[in-house]
C-alpha cells in the first residue's frame, strides 16, 4: 500500500526554472524518496501534487531542452 508523506515540516524552495516573479513560481521539496512535491507558491497552504521521481527527471530534462 502507497502512503502519502507527511509535507507539513516540508522544506520547500522555488524552483530555478520559475521567473521569479510573485505570482510565476512553482515550489519542490526534496527528501520525499519516489516521488517530488510540488505546489503553487501562490497557495501555500494549498494542495501539493506528487510527481513521480522518473517523470520529474524527464520534465526537467526536457526543460533544459527548452
Amino acid at each position: 500500500m502507497k502512503r502519502t508523506p507527511d509535507l507539513s515540516t516540508a522544506a520547500w524552495r522555488k524552483s530555478s526554472y520559475s521567473d521569479g516573479g510573485a505570482n510565476n513560481c512553482i515550489e519542490v521539496a526534496d527528501g520525499y524518496p519516489g516521488v517530488i512535491p510540488v505546489r503553487d507558491s501562490k497557495t501555500p497552504t494549498g494542495p501539493a501534487l506528487l510527481i513521480a521521481a522518473p517523470a520529474w527527471t524527464a520534465f526537467i530534462n526536457d526543460v533544459r531542452k527548452g
